[in-house]
């Protein structure tokens, strides 16, 4: 289980990522909150996060990472609108966070062809298992 530390910088990193594009829109805001509550993190403490980002951490397991990667990409999607610049920052953020380039790029190109652009968990896992075998 990921301690408080982590919780903060993954809360932290996708507030970063939905600013990307400036300013948060309301479905993002509320995406952003659920995950806040998934991961016990008060309200407080989560606003306090738009104002004051913590320093990343790296998290330990590559199961964690994958998640956190996922969750990146539904929140990138949420809107429908994929910018390029999007694309670069959730592109430097999965190699930040230790996975393959063609790992990442496999995932990017995969969205298009799935209802809403959502990666199906399953065939998130069974991308990134290549990169071990």
């Amino acid at each position: 289980m990921i301690n408080r530390a982590e919780k903060l910088s993954l809360l932290s990193e996708m507030i970063a990522f939905a600013q990307t594009d400036e300013n948060i829109k309301i479905i993002e805001y509320n995406f952003l909150f659920s995950i806040a509550k998934q991961l016990d993190i008060s309200k407080e403490d989560f606003e306090y996060l738009f104002r004051h980002p913590v320093t990343y951490v790296h998290l330990k397991t590559h199961s964690e990472r994958i998640v956190q990667f996922h969750r990146l990409v539904l929140l990138m999607n949420l809107d429908h609108k994929v910018s390029s610049k999007q694309l670069a920052k959730i592109h430097n953020f999965g190699l930040r966070m230790g996975l393959t380039h063609e790992s990442i790029n496999r995932v990017l190109d995969l969205m298009d062809s799935f209802p809403n652009k959502i990666v199906p968990p399953d065939f998130l896992i069974d991308i990134f298992k290549v990169q071990y075998n």
